[in-house]
């Protein structure tokens, strides 16, 4: 009948070379305290990490570690861009950061834990996801 073929299905794990590049590319410069902004959506995660004017150092969303398609909003995968950035600042020296959180996706909390999980010190955690006041203007109503 032939020969049977097994396709071995990666369980959400993350893309070693993709993870080894990201670290490869760390600054130089030594900085003891920064901002962490976290904007987490329904469909992806992005983690940013700057320097106390608001210079953005370093970035990394799910995607560009491997995730694609739906597994992008979980919070595994905001865990894992936690722990890669987490990783970078410890090499550049970060002791303690503030975080910024913005959105209302799942991966919000999974990032910040995953970052303390590695040592760095958060001092303060703020949430700016935009609420609107009123929202946009409602349809007209149906006639029958």
């Amino acid at each position: 009948m032939g020969k049977k073929r097994i396709v071995k299905k990666s369980g959400g794990n993350v893309d070693q070379g993709l993870k080894a590049r990201s670290l490869s590319r760390v600054p130089r410069k030594k900085i003891a305290h920064g901002v962490l902004n976290i904007q987490s959506t329904y469909n992806n995660t992005i983690v940013s990490l700057a320097d106390g004017e608001g210079r953005v150092l370093m970035w990394s969303t799910s995607g560009s570690l491997g995730f694609n398609g739906a597994k992008k909003g979980t919070p595994f995968a905001a865990a894992k861009i936690g722990e890669l950035l987490a990783e970078k600042a410890q090499l550049m020296g970060m002791k303690s950061v503030d975080a910024v959180v913005k959105g209302v996706g799942s991966g919000r909390e999974s990032a910040i834990r995953a970052f303390i999980a590695k040592g760095v010190e958060i001092h303060s955690i703020k949430d700016k996801t935009p609420v609107p006041h009123n929202g946009p203007r409602a349809k007209k109503p149906r006639r029958i």
